[in-house]
């Protein structure tokens, strides 16, 4: 609901500004949307709803200076609200599981075949590259390292591993067509 989630973030602004009565109304408010989010995860176990709520709220009023009123509230909320669930499940010891959604599994299985074919591309462009170009935009570009950290790693200085990234990415992008495949 647009106008409630409007209401929300105006009534956390206000309270965030020190209006008390405000303050109280969105507590209030709030009370009856996390019991029912609450209720729905917690079905076997009613009698926790009420613990969580109150977890929650008090939550959300020692984090309120963390709300930032030009983000949506419902998502600020439920984000606390569902890591005082998973703390809930924690203190019970409780690890849920989810039925395997064969189409989801089969999704995943095609991005990892193409995140696979990717990996390929990019293993046959660098080796494409002098092995200076390679090993340093390998440093610097895949493995995360600063020009510092790669530079010795290399055994060599930062500019230098500066020069050999900016001419091996020009080098492979040149070698690339229009549609992203490598030239013959």
């Amino acid at each position: 609901m647009p106008d409630q989630e409007t209401r929300f973030a105006v009534l956390m602004a206000l309270g965030q500004q020190g209006d008390a009565s405000a303050y109280r109304e969105l507590l209030v408010a709030l009370q009856g949307r996390l019991s029912a989010y609450f209720s729905r995860r917690l079905a076997a176990d009613a009698a926790s709803v009420d613990d969580l709520v109150q977890e929650t709220l008090m939550a959300v009023h020692v984090k309120r200076a963390t709300y930032d009123p030009g983000l949506a509230f419902s998502g600020w909320l439920y984000g606390i609200a569902r890591y005082k669930l998973i703390d809930h499940y924690r203190r019970l010891k409780v690890r849920r599981t989810e039925p395997l959604d064969e189409a989801r599994f089969a999704a995943d299985l095609a991005d990892d075949a193409e995140a696979a074919g990717a990996r390929m591309d990019l293993e046959e462009l660098l080796g494409r590259l002098p092995e200076k170009q390679a090993r340093a935009i390998r440093l610097t570009r895949i493995d995360g390292l600063s020009t510092r950290e790669a530079a010795a790693a290399l055994g060599t200085s930062e500019s230098s591993i500066k020069v050999s990234v900016h001419r091996g990415l020009k080098t492979a992008s040149a070698s690339l067509d229009d549609s992203g495949k490598t030239d013959p």
